[in-house]
C-alpha cells in the first residue's frame, strides 16, 4: 500500500512540474504576441478548363435476319397398351378362438384418516419498506462575509 501512495505522489509531482513549465511558457508567449488581428487570406483564382470534344459514336450495323428451316412433321409414336393383371385371391384366415383370461381382482385400498390442521397464527405480515422518490437537500455552509 505504501508503494502505491509513493508512486501516486511521484506521478503527481512530475505532472505538476511539467504542466507548470508549459503553462508559464505559454503565458509568456501570449504576452509577447501583438494584439493586431492576422491579415485575411485571399484565395487564388482558378483558370477555366478547356472544353473537351468527343468524337461521334459509330453507328450500329444492321444484322441480317436469320431464317429457320421448318420443323419436321413426323407423328409421335403410339404407346403400347398396358396389360391387365388378374386379381389375386387370398386364402381365408383361420378361425381360432382366443382363450379368455381370468380377470384379476384388485385389493381394496384402506381409508386414510382425516387430518385436521391447527389454525394459523394471527400475526400480521411484515410490511415492505418503500424507496424514497425525493432527494434530500444537503445544507451547504454559507460563504464568508465580504469586507
Amino acid at each position: 500500500m505504501a508503494f502505491s501512495k509513493d508512486f501516486l505522489a511521484l506521478c503527481l509531482l512530475i505532472a505538476l512540474s511539467i504542466s507548470s513549465i508549459d503553462m508559464s511558457l505559454a503565458a509568456r508567449h501570449l504576452l509577447d504576441t501583438p494584439a493586431a488581428p492576422p491579415p485575411a487570406l485571399t484565395l487564388p483564382t482558378i483558370p477555366p478548363l478547356p472544353k473537351a470534344t468527343l468524337p461521334p459514336l459509330p453507328s450500329v450495323p444492321t444484322l441480317p435476319q436469320a431464317t429457320l428451316p421448318p420443323l419436321p412433321s413426323t407423328p409421335l409414336p403410339t404407346l403400347p397398351t398396358q396389360p391387365t393383371l388378374p386379381k389375386p385371391t387370398l386364402p381365408p384366415l383361420p378361425s381360432t378362438q382366443i382363450p379368455s383370461l381370468p380377470q384379476p381382482t384388485l385389493p381394496t385400498i384402506p381409508a386414510t384418516p382425516k387430518v385436521t390442521l391447527p389454525p394459523l397464527p394471527s400475526t400480521p405480515l411484515p410490511t415492505i419498506p418503500t424507496i424514497p422518490t425525493t432527494i434530500p437537500t444537503i445544507p451547504f455552509p454559507s460563504p464568508p462575509p465580504s469586507k
